[in-house]
């Protein structure tokens, strides 16, 4: 709906009494031995079997942080077996000195410097040179994930910000950003669109070096010095920001028209360039940004590598300048060593703590997660990712349709047992026919999720760190929940701007 100032709904919820298919499963299972003494009449062991249903029902129902005790148990043991089976540990290759063998020749060949080495859910992704939206030979970096089966592509963004905006350019902002959903969602090819966004600390190189372009050669001495004062005051809490966009499409919406536009990775590239190219006009237009430019392979590999490794980034900047040999290459993208724990995710020489932010009941107001990417301490990163899922016209109203469903019989059930509806019943349903309304009237409904990181040297406190990411989350509103279990695939979804999202319910990313 709206970008601005809308109210926000669940994406599933419960079809009877507020619970979940296999929830219901779980608790009817759960009530069987109790239904069975009653109906063999052993009255003596319903005081076994009364309690174990009890709990049975407590383990499925009732949620802490966001999953029930018995989904906890299995992230638990998940868990485990990754550490205990080597499966979560990752090394490089080329920090291994990995060496392949061509069967034709049996000679020693090195990595090839353009295969992708990444470690966790990014292990399966390739990258392309392709033809740029701008004509430009290898101007494209297209990413290709084997395991999700999807295309994706990466644009830099720059924006002046929202923070000195009057609420009338908000919501023109705000309805262009609606005008951009809405024709994404009519087109049914974009699967994802990932808003990436990092607050890395500026080095003092890239300070000084923007100081010297914006002083003035007339500068009275007296403000030379107050300046210098400033500038030294501030060295230390001065941070950069990044935004990115990241356009995900399903291999199955391609494979049709790329038979047409001459198959593989270009005639998919083909089939992708007209859709950049109306995504760059829509955010060249009243969403605001002054510059869209679509990252080639080497300029994705440097993000990746800065992603990973933060203090790499002022011996990276401004790779365009440098020769070709000296770039960045995808072999050396990640980092040298990565190890997940169950409430960190240690990369290289860096740990990162992971959370997603659940939407307030009541909206948010556009840059009311301004404070989640303000660093706490110097060194400290922020990075953010707003994933926003488009729902084709049909499958919208199918899903409000089973929503009012679901609360036309939880009403039904409350009047029965003469229970009033309380005030967020109330709300739901007005909110639901509100979302009706809309759809019939041509807007989009599109899945929100936000998921924000906290990357610190390996020497700090990961566990404090990531306290203070939740507690800025909580002062915006939002209600964090830390991704235990599963911090280095909110890692990748957070702080790499490659279009990893986090998986919905039917498993899928």
């Amino acid at each position: 709906m709206s970008a601005y100032g809308a109210a926000a709904s669940k994406e599933r919820p419960g079809w009877f009494i507020g619970l979940t298919g296999s929830q219901l499963l779980g608790v009817v299972l759960g009530a069987v031995p109790a239904w069975g003494s009653v109906a063999a009449g052993e009255w003596k062991t319903l005081v076994l079997t009364v309690p174990a249903c009890v709990v049975v029902a407590a383990l499925v129902c009732i949620p802490i942080r966001g999953w029930s005790a018995l989904q906890w148990c299995g992230v638990v043991v998940r868990h485990a077996w990754g550490v205990v089976s080597g499966c979560a540990i990752f090394q490089s290759r080329a920090a291994a000195g990995d060496l392949t063998i061509d069967a034709a020749d049996h000679e020693p060949h090195h990595l090839e410097v353009d295969d992708a080495d990444l470690p966790g859910v990014l292990s399966a992704i390739a990258v392309h040179s392709v033809i740029g939206p701008n004509g430009v030979a290898d101007g494209l970096g297209l990413v290709q994930d084997h395991a999700r089966r999807t295309w994706a592509a990466t644009a830099r963004l720059t924006h002046p910000g929202i923070g000195l905006s009057d609420d009338a350019t908000r919501a023109l902002m705000g309805a262009g950003l609606t005008s951009l959903l809405e024709a994404v969602a009519a087109s049914d090819y974009v699967r994802l669109l990932a808003l990436h966004v990092r607050a890395t600390p500026e080095t003092r190189a890239d300070r000084s070096s923007w100081v010297r372009s914006h002083t003035h050669p007339d500068e009275p001495d007296l403000s030379v010095a107050v300046h210098e004062q400033l500038d030294a005051l501030t060295a230390s809490a001065a941070v950069r920001h990044e935004a990115y966009l990241t356009v995900v499409v399903s291999d199955r919406q391609l494979v049709r028209g790329a038979r047409r536009s001459g198959r593989g990775v270009e005639g998919r590239a083909r089939l992708l360039q007209p859709l950049l190219a109306e995504l760059e006009g829509h955010l060249l237009g009243a969403t605001g940004c002054t510059n869209v430019r679509w990252l080639s392979s080497t300029e994705l590999a440097v993000a990746v590598r800065t992603g990973f490794e933060p203090g790499d980034a002022a011996a990276l900047a401004d790779t365009g300048d440098v020769p070709e040999a000296s770039r960045t290459a995808w072999a050396a993208s990640g980092p040298a060593s990565a190890a997940p724990a169950l409430r960190s995710y240690r990369h290289g020489d860096w740990v990162s703590c992971s959370s997603t932010l659940l939407l307030p009941r009541n909206g948010a107001l556009m840059g009311a997660l301004a404070r989640v990417l303000v660093p706490d301490k110097a060194g400290e990163r922020r990075s953010m990712t707003v994933l926003l899922r488009p729902v084709g016209r049909r499958a919208a109203q199918r899903s409000t349709e089973r929503s009012e469903t679901s609360a036309a019989m939880g009403a039904e059930l409350r009047r029965r047992v003469g229970r009033d509806d309380r005030a967020r019943d109330r709300r739901a349903s007005a909110r639901l026919r509100d979302t009706d309304e809309k759809i019939e009237r041509g807007r989009a409904l599109v899945k929100v999720g936000v998921v924000a990181a906290t990357t610190v040297p390996a020497s700090w406190d990961s566990q404090e760190a990531g306290r203070r990411l939740e507690a800025a989350a909580r002062m915006c509103g939002f209600l964090p929940i830390s991704l235990d279990g599963a911090q280095d695939a909110a890692f990748a979804a957070a702080a790499m701007p490659l279009g990893s999202g986090l998986p919905d319910v039917r498993g899928r990313s």
